[in-house]
């Protein structure tokens, strides 16, 4: 079994199979496995640093399961009593009441600055629609943008401007007139659907997450982990696939999964039609301050049409080795085409002036050092079409597999859909080989009104 690439997609797919008897050998071409969740050490501070802050959330079964065989499940620091801090004026934090959803959150939300009755009224259809949304409503929802989807409704602008908008940034990455209705209508129905739903944060490096004990366990059962070897195109030959490598040796394989961005796939399976897909970039910047700024571990930044930077991270309040420490922010700039032209200086600035926004002490506070990552691809970029052109597991090719939080995984794009991308893939080649078991796990079932109003699935 040949899988290439090593992130949470390849390495989740990976250690499935090798658990299960199997010999795999995992090709990327980077020096470093973990992909688009990789962590390295900062070279000035020796810090463990992120290709960019990540959130989890309670209801991620698949990526938490993942944790679970690696050991490192307990490696996240969670915040069980509040969903977000909003930095409104004042700062409107969201906790989940004793009430079923979608109310849970309603009591705190109804306190937002700015807006009155008719506002929170005007969301009523749109609610509605994302109580009983199934995956079969994607055809239809994706033909349209979510602002569209948002006015049609009767959705009023206030509550676009204050709500969706920064929603929509926050979580799809896209700005409303980019973004499919789809995207936007699932992801909308997950929060409804959970009342004990929570974020957490990676308590150590995002890559220790899965990195080590995916590595680990691969070498223990006998697989191999060739970083540095890229994949430059696989081909069928007779009856099994072959892999060129950059090297200019050669692989045959029995079956091969390809867990790598879309911009990837076209060269490295030429045969293969896959729609093109346009990448969400983002600018990651990770700042060293010399006091303390906040108590807060994360909040989202309200939109307006200059922001720049929306979620904020106080990695001091994050994690557990880090306490008592000076603030360490970390600060994602989301679609980034925005920042066309700024430099590094220009970023980190931006990222300081934002933060004194919430955190006021940090207009006193000296920057100590300061890095910035820009990341060509976040996730693939949820516009109009974009859902009903998410890839199936199998292809037109014989045992040739895709993964990746891009394939069509009914999840929005996240760790968690990489994860369950592995897991599909997986699932495929043991039934193939007559060895059908169930590794995917199914999203958690929804709890209150929606659960009661929401049409069976299938």
């Amino acid at each position: 079994m040949l899988v290439v690439g090593a992130g949470v997609a390849g390495l989740a797919c990976a250690v499935a199979l090798a658990d299960r008897g199997m010999r795999v050998v995992v090709c990327d071409k980077s020096m470093a496995a973990g992909g688009r969740a990789r962590s390295w050490a900062d070279r000035h501070t020796g810090d463990m640093v992120d290709i960019g802050p990540h959130v989890l959330h309670s209801e991620y079964r698949n990526f938490l399961g993942f944790m679970q065989r690696l050991g490192t499940r307990e490696l996240v620091t969670w915040q069980p009593g509040k969903l977000i801090t909003l930095a409104s004026k004042p700062p409107l934090v969201l906790r989940h009441r004793r009430l079923p959803p979608p109310f849970s959150l309603l009591p705190d939300f109804l306190r937002a600055p700015g807006l009155d009755a008719r506002d929170f009224a005007s969301n009523s259809r749109v609610t509605w629609r994302a109580l009983r949304f199934t995956e079969e409503d994607v055809e239809a929802l994706d033909r349209l943008t979510a602002l569209q989807l948002l006015r049609d409704d009767g959705v009023s602008e206030p509550m676009i401007d204050w709500f969706w908008r920064f929603k929509g940034m926050v979580i799809p990455n896209a700005p409303l007139e980019s973004c499919s209705a789809a995207t936007l209508l699932r992801v909308y129905s997950q929060l409804l659907g959970y009342r004990g739903l929570h974020f957490g944060f990676p308590a150590v490096g995002l890559g220790d997450l899965f990195v080590p004990g995916a590595l680990h366990a691969l070498a223990s059962q006998g697989s191999a982990v060739r970083l540095g070897e890229g994949v430059v195109r696989v081909e069928r030959v007779a009856e099994a696939l072959q892999a060129r490598l950059e090297s200019g040796a050669s692989l045959r394989a029995r079956y091969v999964v390809a867990a790598v961005p879309p911009a990837d796939l076209a060269a490295l399976l030429p045969a293969l039609a896959v729609a093109p897909f346009e990448p969400t970039p983002y600018i990651s910047t990770y700042l060293w301050l010399d006091r303390p700024v906040t108590r807060e571990r994360f909040w989202s930044m309200l939109w307006s049409p200059t922001r720049l930077h929306y979620d904020f991270y106080d990695l001091a309040n994050i994690r557990p080795a880090w306490a008592g420490r000076d603030s360490v922010i970390a600060a994602n700039l989301i679609h980034s085409q925005r920042a066309h032209g700024l430099d590094d200086e220009a970023i980190v600035a931006a990222a300081l002036r934002e933060l004194a926004e919430f955190a006021p002490e940090a207009a006193d506070a000296k920057l100590l050092h300061a890095s910035v990552h820009r990341i060509p691809m976040a996730v693939v970029c949820p516009t109009p079409g974009m859902e009903r052109n998410r890839p199936a597991t199998r292809t037109e090719i014989p045992r040739l597999l895709l993964a990746g939080d891009w394939t069509r995984t009914a999840e929005p794009s996240s760790m968690e859909s990489a994860a369950k991308s592995g897991y599909l893939a997986a699932e495929a080649i043991l039934e193939d080989e007559g060895r059908p078991e169930k590794l995917s796990a199914p999203p958690v079932p929804r709890a209150g009104l929606e659960r009661l109003v929401r049409p069976p699935g299938p």
